[in-house]
């Protein structure tokens, strides 16, 4: 049991005959927070960094079967835990998209923006999924939203972050959806949680996720075995 402060507590998604049309457009119920391309994109004779945008619409045209994704949940405002676990619920109501595990909860101390911050609980969400990566990306924004999540301030307090990490086979340059995340392999805050859903994901470029976490700093990071996330049933 969590001592967080209690929030309204999170209501699952209503059905929307949208979503049948526009996976990506499924609601999302508020509280009351390798090498470079794919063999789609390499076909099409796209370079994806020299040509980021169609290298993700290439993807998004071809994708036809689930691909891992992983990604990354942090809040340091409200009922940290109580949000958390209403991101996996949000992300496991979404069409196309199927969460297959959840990492151990984490508490880190905040890196950048204004002093003073409180610290964070971080996670990280692996899932398989057939939606393409701007899709996702659209579903990330709409959960953050419905958690009342601002961006007043760079690296300032937010009740939730829904970050895509990696999106398997693709790498992308485009500044909306940079691929893999680019500051992924430098944070123990971000490998420490994907280290255990996934110790074998390697980030192209980089190299594998427990090989990295291994080389940096974990200072700040703090194990919380007392917290648990869920995935719902």
């Amino acid at each position: 049991m969590s001592n967080e402060p209690t929030t309204t507590p999170f209501a699952p998604a209503a059905a929307d005959p949208a979503a049948a049309a526009d996976p990506a457009a499924a609601p999302v119920a508020a509280p009351a927070e390798a090498a470079p391309g794919t063999a789609a994109t390499l076909r099409a004779g796209i370079d994806p960094m020299s040509d980021p945008a169609s290298a993700l619409d290439s993807v998004e045209a071809t994708l036809n079967s689930p691909r891992t994704v992983a990604l990354a949940l942090g809040s340091n405002i409200g009922n940290r835990m109580e949000l958390l676990q209403g991101a996996v619920d949000a992300l496991e109501d979404t069409p196309g998209l199927r969460v297959r595990a959840v990492s151990a909860v984490y508490e880190t101390d905040p890196v950048g923006g204004p002093e003073g911050q409180r610290a964070y609980l971080n996670a990280v969400v692996l899932a398989r999924t057939t939606l393409p990566p701007r899709s996702v990306l659209e579903r990330a924004n709409a959960v953050e939203d419905a958690f009342s999540r601002t961006r007043e301030v760079r690296w300032g307090p937010r009740t939730l972050d829904v970050d895509i990490l990696a999106y398997e086979g693709v790498v992308s340059a485009d500044p909306r959806l940079t691929l893999p995340h680019p500051r992924a392999h430098e944070r123990a805050f971000v490998l420490a949680p994907w280290c255990d859903v996934d110790p074998e994901a390697e980030i192209p470029g980089h190299g594998r996720v427990a090989d990295l976490l291994a080389a940096v700093d974990r200072t700040g990071v703090h194990h919380r075995p007392d917290l648990e996330l869920h995935i719902p049933e």
